[in-house]
């Protein structure tokens, strides 16, 4: 027997629009790419959208037809997310990191039309034009009076299209399930995989953050977003805020500690959302001006492991860390690790010791582990296992890749996450490792983010990184590389004996190489490939 119940399709469009009824005057605060604060409304926001619509229609965009942006965080890159996907159209962003060979890859294999840049962009986009399609068209984000000679063939001023347009524009129907957004994964192995996202799973991925988010998301609320909103679409905030009128205060190009203290102290941030390296550089700010940012209350964690010296430091400034997890694949939040009671009623360590993992499950999202013949093994907290999920903000497949779309997943249907993992009784996730940076040694396994967690805790230590080397007795032994707090000269055997008071003898790692900085992907997370690329020769001193 079915209900009564109307059935209205889910819709992007409709969180902007619920924003602009009941939220209307909560703040979008960008930090522009020409310099200056820029302000306005979700009302306002709402109708710039509408007219952004209409120029893109008048363009000659149709239906899912894919249309790039390579933009900073700012409130042109919020209304082309809103305005690609309200009119049916796919909104592609791609990282400025990527490499000239993966971006043209992404472009060609996205099929898209339309280039919507910032600034900054222009000389990269202008370097690589060769290795676009012909006929893509481009849209500079910018004014009249910012707006660049360019090498750019028929560039459009992103105002110019906007102004003229009346935004007297009613916002299309069509089934929830038509495709909103293309995020493509970094590609440390092969091409970079494209994850399309539905109106469906993102109105669902809002909802979600919506109710585990509860102390940021809310109205009066300001929430900094510092992941980027070229990498899964800001970890969903430019859609749960507001849904659920919280402000945004974007940083546009500036991510420095510096930078992002003084726009978190002038705007009043509550909440900031960003990967640990971003942090690193605001906590060296905060020890530099001895405070906090005012307003400065929680931080959201996730992208890679948050050492636990990491988590410590903010608790101690009385900020709350929720550490958070999830993938590309997942829209992409799939764990939160804000504790509500009576787990706020348990010790400090022990409450730090929950936010060290990597938390619960949010709703929608279902999660196992499995042995390496594929069985289950039981969430007890001791048994490990590959981590696969499912869900309805989760992937099915790959945009036009059924190769990798048919590695991806389990004869039940699960996606396999490449994580190695551990679930407790009561639901908290702790991952191991991924599975290509575990460090297997004599036949036991390491866990790379244990040795790193505990290596960033001694004080002269500013960010490190721990990867396999080949080894003739052991096959492999690991390695730490460590890049030395601001004026400190840490010596080698007495971070090893720091290492030591914690761990076997076995697990130790075999040397210390120092550094000035680690690379990272184009996400922002230090790259374990291109440090296993650069140190694959290492020799290591005579180990037992």
């Amino acid at each position: 027997m079915q209900g009564m119940m109307m059935n209205r399709p889910l819709r992007i469009a409709d969180i902007l629009t619920f924003a602009e009824d009941v939220h209307g005057s909560a703040e979008i605060v960008s930090a522009t790419v020409e310099g200056g604060i820029h302000r306005y409304t979700y009302k306002d926001a709402a109708l710039r959208s509408r007219k952004l619509a209409q120029a893109l229609l008048r363009l000659g965009v149709t239906p899912g037809q894919r249309i790039a942006t390579l933009g900073w965080n700012g409130y042109r890159h919020f209304e082309l997310y809103y305005a690609i996907s309200g009119i049916g159209a796919v909104c592609h962003t791609i990282n400025p990191r990527l490499s000239v060979e993966q971006m043209s890859y992404i472009v060609s294999h996205a099929e898209d039309r339309i280039l919507c840049l910032d600034l900054t962009f222009v000389p990269l986009v202008e370097a690589i034009l060769d290795h676009l399609p012909k006929g893509l068209r481009f849209i500079i984000m910018t004014d009249r009076a910012h707006m660049p000679e360019t090498k750019l063939p028929g560039a459009l001023c992103y105002e110019d299209l906007v102004e003229p347009e009346t935004g007297d524009y009613e916002w299309p129907e069509f089934p929830e399930e038509t495709a909103s957004s293309l995020c493509y994964t970094s590609g440390t192995t092969g091409h970079p995989k494209g994850a399309l996202y539905t109106h469906r799973s993102t109105v669902m991925h809002a909802l979600m953050a919506g109710v585990s988010f509860l102390e940021c998301l809310r109205p009066g609320r300001r929430i900094l977003p510092v992941v980027p909103l070229f990498h899964v679409n800001a970890w969903g905030l430019p859609y749960a805020a507001p849904l659920t009128g919280a402000s945004i205060v974007f940083p546009g190009p500036q991510l420095d500690g510096a930078s992002l203290f003084k726009l978190m102290d002038e705007q009043k941030v509550f909440s900031a959302w960003g990967v640990p390296t971003v942090w690193l550089g605001l906590l060296a700010e905060i020890r530099k001006h001895g405070r906090i940012p005012e307003g400065f209350g929680e931080v959201i964690i996730g992208g890679s492991a948050a050492p636990r010296s990491m988590i410590e430091a903010f608790e101690d400034l009385n900020v709350s860390v929720c550490h958070a997890w999830g993938m590309t694949e997942m829209s992409p939040i799939g764990t939160q690790g804000s504790l509500a009671p009576p787990l706020t009623d348990l010790p400090k360590e022990k409450q730090i010791d929950l936010k060290s993992t990597q938390g619960r499950r949010t709703f929608g999202v279902e999660l196992k582990i499995v042995d390496a013949n594929g069985q289950r093994q039981p969430h007890d907290g001791v048994a490990t296992g590959e981590l696969f999920v499912r869900g309805n903000t989760i992937v099915s497949g790959y945009f036009n890749n059924q190769e990798a779309s048919e590695a991806a997943f389990d004869a039940e249907g699960w996606f396999r996450t490449g994580d190695v993992a551990s679930i407790s009784p009561d639901g908290f996730l702790t991952i191991t490792d991924r599975a290509k940076d575990l460090i297997k040694s004599g036949g036991e396994w390491i866990s790379s983010i244990d040795l790193e967690n505990m290596a960033i805790a001694h004080p002269d230590v500013a960010n490190c990184a721990v990867i396999a080397v080949p080894h003739p007795k052991w096959d492999e032994r690991p390695l730490l590389i460590v890049v030395p707090a601001e004026g400190a000269k840490p010596d080698k055997e007495e971070i090893l004996a720091h290492l030591a008071k914690g761990l076997a003898k076995w697990q130790v790692p075999d040397d210390v190489i120092f550094v000035d900085t680690l690379p990272l992907t184009a996400t922002g997370k230090v790259s374990k490939l291109t440090l296993r690329q650069i140190y694959a020769d290492h020799s290591l001193p005579e180990a037992g």
